[in-house]
């Protein structure tokens, strides 16, 4: 629900203003709903000392 503290807006303006926050509601709740995969070159595990890669030889 929402309330006009000041002014005396048009409904076209009342609306406008209604859809841009619900426009932002809805996009931050896909956000939280789906995370972004990392790609594999940002993974903090490709740091890892001794971790072995595909392409490397056996030692």
């Amino acid at each position: 629900m929402f309330k006009v503290v000041r002014g005396n807006p048009t409904p076209e303006e009342l609306a406008a203003a209604l859809a841009v926050v619900q426009a932002r509601a809805s996009a931050a709740s896909s956000a939280a709903a789906a995370p972004e995969r990392l790609d594999e070159w940002a993974d903090p595990a490709r740091n890892v000392p001794g971790r072995r890669s595909f392409f490397s030889s056996p030692t």
